[in-house]
């Protein structure tokens, strides 16, 4: 089967690739075509999984087809971003029609649950990777970013931390639980929810946000260096999963939330007086600290004492500092 041919069966085919609004031309040309409304400004981001690295070769293709695109796609709720359109550069080092229809199915799932449209990419030979482009539109001006933040600004969350650095022996077959235990933590590892619907409401009124990738310390640190401050966090509060207190325990389980990545929820600032107002939407908002004058980040136990770890989250090319 030729490069075309695979594009046609597998991708072009789907429904994920019959376009959508803000999608002038998708599939079949050069380049695609995306429209974005007036005062609007583009937002794009890539990401990149190759195997062994971020996920094992052997693996369930459909939820790596979730997988691959949600971690993408929550970049751009990260900013604050509406959904508009992405690209595949698939690398193969065979042609497994199997497989490659598993993978385009669960891809195309989640393309539908992200509001995405596939508008183009590329397919080579060699060693198993997924880059996923992602494309979406935010009002010029209210873009999220991670510098902006406040001193007396609350750090807030959109949920549960830890729960994929909690699966992840169970993904490489380390360790076994009870299905009831194994399955939340299966599901957010494999196929994320990205917070469309939290990043837009955050527009106006978070004063900095990024979404948690590579570990809740190391990924504060970046709203910290990028705003000029330091961010507390109150072990206390994070927010834990039963799931992943069932399988790791409470000490466990903080450990897996602070350093653990790969959770793909917002972690935002937020002026103390607007959080009453984002508590009534019903979006999961949880408060886990304060920036305060300072560098840095500092982790405070329930008497307010700093026991910072000095492991923080995971950096390519460094391993885990």
């Amino acid at each position: 089967m030729g490069e075309f041919e695979l594009i046609a069966r597998f991708f072009a085919a789907a429904r994920c690739a019959r376009g959508g609004e803000g999608v002038a031309l998708g599939i079949g040309d050069d380049c695609a075509l995306l429209d974005v409304p007036a005062g609007a400004s583009l937002a794009v981001s890539t990401d990149t999984l190759v195997a062994g690295v971020h996920f094992p070769l052997a693996c369930d293709p459909h939820a790596l087809g979730q997988r691959s695109l949600a971690v993408a796609a929550s970049d751009l709720a990260a900013m604050g971003a509406t959904p508009l359109g992405f690209t595949l550069a698939l690398t193969v080092p065979e042609v497994d029609v199997d497989w490659l229809a598993q993978y385009a199915a669960g891809l195309d799932q989640m393309a539908g649950q992200c509001g995405l449209s596939l508008v183009g990419g590329d397919t080579t030979r060699g060693p198993l990777s997924l880059t996923v482009t992602v494309f979406g539109h935010v009002p010029r001006g209210q873009a999220l970013t991670r510098q902006g933040a406040q001193v007396g600004d609350l750090l807030c969350v959109g949920g549960d931390l830890g729960n994929a650095a909690g699966a992840l022996p169970l993904v490489l077959g380390t360790c076994e639980a009870p299905s009831g235990v194994a399955k939340p933590l299966l599901a957010h590892y494999w196929a994320p929810s990205p917070q469309f619907a939290l990043g837009q409401a955050l527009r106006g009124q978070a004063s900095a946000a990024l979404d948690i990738s590579d570990g809740l310390l190391a990924d504060a640190g970046h709203i910290a260096k990028a705003s000029g401050l330091c961010l507390e966090i109150n072990l206390e509060r994070l927010p834990l999963s039963d799931a992943l207190k069932a399988l790791l325990g409470q000490e466990g389980a903080r450990q897996a939330a602070l350093t653990g990545g790969d959770d793909y929820v917002l972690l935002f600032t937020l002026p103390p007086a607007r959080l009453s107002c984002l508590e009534k939407t019903g979006l999961p908002v949880q408060v886990i600290g304060r920036a305060v004058a300072g560098q840095g980040v500092r982790l405070l136990d329930a008497q307010g004492h700093d026991i910072t770890p000095t492991q923080r989250g995971y950096q390519h090319f460094r391993g885990t500092p």
